[in-house]
């Protein structure tokens, strides 16, 4: 404790591959103290992936020791260290396979897209002790692993492709509904938040839905944590401002004011009262825009 070291104490531990996602939630929860993991506990971890012993590990045992991880001040620690026994490309590949995937140095002064997720997960936790919005923050970007090299270090339709590499994951670990529909959604639309300012009013409107922020206004907030986390996890963009979020939250402001009761009164029922809805809630976005 007084060196700052976590250190298996006996051969048992490798016994039990849990016992690697433990030893890296430790130096996550740990990271403040400048708590490390021993040399000859990373090697023996190590041995232990290339014995194919983290294969073995159960999916409800991953997502646990994960949720946790994700809880801690500083939860890139988690994915580092495994990725530095080889665990994380076993684990995770579709986090592990982020590094060394270039990105536009003008938008992404850290270049490298692993780093960068990085830098939004613990951004995404110093902004929110929400563990749905830390994980939506990890895996926004998934995506961009899939770009083929010839296009780099462009990534148009990482989007679609996150949600499909998404979708993969969240099925094999078994994450909470909750979980997977923030991450999904966030991964979906990210970028045109990012682009709040350019979007026509009834894009926002159409993104608004999407996100079921009439009847999930609190979905929205997580969304908006989220995007703010990436525009901020970039180096030197730590302490920028997000006005981005407020254009979001002045649209759906305006849209609920548009009552969907008056409208009916009107005569106008089915697909004709939705269109209604929907034009009358895309002028009053565009009032306030």
């Amino acid at each position: 404790l007084r060196n700052g070291t976590l250190r298996h104490v006996s051969s048992a531990f490798a016994e039990d591959p849990v016992r690697i996602l433990r030893v890296a939630r430790f130096a996550a929860r740990f990271a403040a103290w400048g708590f490390k993991v021993a040399h000859d506990t990373n090697t023996l971890m190590g041995e232990m992936v290339a014995n194919g012993e983290v294969d073995a590990l159960v999916a409800e045992r991953v997502w646990a020791e994960t949720e946790r991880a994700l809880a801690t001040d500083k939860p890139s620690r988690f994915f580092k260290v495994l990725r530095g026994c080889g665990a994380l490309a076993k684990v995770f590949p579709e986090i592990d396979a982020l590094f060394g995937v270039p990105q536009p140095e003008k938008h992404h002064p850290e270049i490298d897209t692993g780093a960068h997720v990085m830098m939004v997960l613990d951004q995404a936790a110093k902004l929110s002790p929400d563990t749905q919005v830390r994980f939506a923050a990890l895996t926004h970007d998934l995506g961009k692993a899939a770009t083929p090299e010839a296009e780099w270090p462009r990534h148009i339709g990482h989007e679609q492709r996150s949600v499909d590499l998404l979708m993969d994951l969240c099925r094999r670990f078994r994450v909470p509904k909750d979980y997977r529909e923030l991450a999904m959604t966030t991964a979906r639309y990210h970028t045109h938040c990012h682009r709040a300012a350019e979007l026509k009013p009834s894009t926002l409107l159409k993104t608004l839905l999407a996100l079921d922020a009439f009847r999930k206004p609190e979905r929205l907030e997580q969304f908006l944590l989220t995007c703010e986390a990436d525009a901020q996890g970039r180096k030197d963009k730590e302490n920028d401002a997000y006005p981005q979020a407020d254009v979001f939250r002045n649209a759906l402001a305006a849209a609920q004011s548009i009552n969907a009761g008056k409208i009916a009164t009107t005569g106008l029922s089915g697909e004709k009262m939705k269109q209604e809805l929907f034009r009358q809630r895309v002028e009053a976005i565009k009032n306030v825009l």
